[in-house]
């Protein structure tokens, strides 16, 4: 066995549409765990930095280019890779899946969105990933307003619980979190109207982006 310690990265890239999380992975081309789904990600090239490689092997794997992912938690646990001692960097992001038009090659056969409730065996440790990602995607709501971006433009405010509340994984005290809303001031109200189901018309929202991005770069406690 390689006693040299080896480093990759892998990219947890969440996916939400209409009240739904997806997950993207990648079908492996070699050994090991040849057609095996997993995580995509791969080995770090001398020459580049852990973010550049990340971006780059998402790029070529899935055809997604994504300009941020966070640093999630490195995995360095013995015997999680039969080619030696590989230590991985993990990254995670949440997106729009409608937005990209998935494109497998070079370590990828193919590239494709999974619900996170209905997630194929994954090879190597990558489902620990993926529920460390979840974990701290969950526990990230609590201290900062996020996933805003992932709305329409204009939006009524029930898609918004729709969205905190899928990604939590739980219901929520919808009138609580109307107000702890309402008191970041990150919505503005529009003028226009919408109809959903029988009732009167409801409001349409967008959001701040200037305020937005300030609470997201400040940390807030936003316990929901």
């Amino acid at each position: 066995m390689n006693s040299t310690i080896q480093l990759t990265v892998d990219a947890v890239v969440f996916g939400y549409e209409s009240g739904n999380i997806s997950v993207l992975l990648v079908k492996r081309k070699y050994k090991p765990y040849e057609d095996s789904w997993a995580l995509p990600g791969g080995f770090v090239l001398a020459d580049e930095t852990l973010e550049q490689a990340v971006e780059r092997e998402l790029s070529e794997e899935t055809g997604v280019k994504i300009n941020y992912l966070e640093q999630l938690y490195t995995f360095g646990g013995l015997g999680r890779d039969s080619r030696g001692r590989v230590v991985s960097v993990a990254y995670f992001g949440l997106v729009k899946p409608n937005t990209f038009k998935l494109s497998a090659s070079t370590d990828a056969k193919k590239a494709e969105w999974f619900n996170i409730n209905s997630l194929p065996k994954l090879a190597f440790d990558h489902r620990k990933i993926v529920a460390t990602a979840i974990e701290r995607l969950q526990g990230k709501i609590t201290y900062e307003p996020i996933g805003f971006e992932l709305l329409e433009k204009k939006f009524p405010f029930s898609d918004l619980e729709k969205l905190y509340t899928t990604l939590l994984g739980r219901e929520i005290d919808r009138r609580n979190f109307k107000k702890k809303i309402a008191s970041l001031k990150v919505l503005d109200e529009l003028d226009e109207k919408v109809s959903k189901g029988p009732g009167r018309p409801g409001s349409l929202f967008s959001f701040n982006k200037k305020r937005y991005f300030q609470l997201k770069k400040e940390g807030i406690i936003f316990e929901i």
